[in-house]
């Protein structure tokens, strides 16, 4: 029987393969009671939305438990290299971590990235010292760009941004999974519902990193708890192996040996 040993970056281990996020939450106790339900221990901070001077001031970082969960930086609103570039340091220095969810915006209005600017963003934050998990799109060919410049993983959107739409090119998805195989595949953005996330797992990713899906559900607790579940049982279907598709039907009861 094979067994899932969760996902690892970077040589650490998560026994989740649910990535969540922290925005668009209608308060910050019900983020802190999504997170909960979703049983994630990776979650997302975009470093912009976060006052890391006044730490008087109420913050979203009052309803993460570090102990429980590990923070992920993201340079989320960020439209060049050296702006991602400064929002990571800034993470660091704020002691976040020397992780990074690295986004470099291209287009405002479909929010997808500007790759020629991630590629050079992640090999510079790597030679800092940084574990650079660059948000992209989904080509192979910047993929392996983004791990010749030392990115812990490649995460792909399956959609955009916030969209709901789901996994719109699943042959892409499942060229990534064939090809890439030095560090983890996350799907990043666009999962609108459970099945989504079953999708992405079920097409071999390593993991799926979400926040609006859960955030703006009319019950984003439940809906992390159901995440949860699709995350689990899609890939518990990849590890085990789908049935071949056919056109034609195959008996489930086989008629060799049935006495007439």
């Amino acid at each position: 029987m094979v067994t899932d040993e969760g996902l690892v970056i970077a040589e650490r281990r998560f026994r989740s393969r649910l990535i969540v996020g922290t925005g668009k939450y209608r308060s910050f106790p019900e983020m802190a009671r999504a997170h909960a339900a979703s049983g994630a221990e990776l979650v997302t901070v975009a470093v912009r939305r976060v006052n890391l001077t006044d730490r008087s001031k109420e913050s979203l970082l009052d309803y993460i438990d570090r102990e429980k969960y590990f923070i992920l930086p993201n340079t989320a609103g960020c439209y060049t290299a050296e702006e991602a570039m400064r929002t990571a340091r800034l993470a660091r220095e704020a002691g976040l971590s020397n992780w990074v969810k690295l986004e470099v915006i291209g287009d405002e209005k479909t929010l997808f990235p500007d790759t020629a600017q991630l590629v050079e963003a992640t090999r510079l934050l790597v030679k800092e010292g940084f574990v650079v998990l660059p948000y992209t799109n989904d080509d192979l060919v910047v993929a392996r760009k983004l791990i010749a410049a030392g990115a812990a993983a490649v995460m792909p959107l399956g959609a955009p941004i916030g969209s709901g739409m789901g996994i719109q090119n699943q042959a892409n998805i499942r060229i990534l999974r064939e090809m890439i195989t030095e560090v983890p595949l996350i799907v990043d953005a666009g999962v609108g519902t459970a099945s989504d996330a079953v999708l992405a797992m079920e097409l071999g990713c390593d993991g799926v990193l979400m926040n609006t899906a859960i955030a703006e559900a009319q019950d984003p607790v439940l809906m992390a708890e159901a995440m949860k579940a699709a995350i689990e049982a899609g890939r518990k279907a990849y590890l085990a192996g789908r049935i071949a598709k056919k056109l034609y039907a195959s008996a489930s009861s086989p008629l060799e040996g049935v006495i007439r």
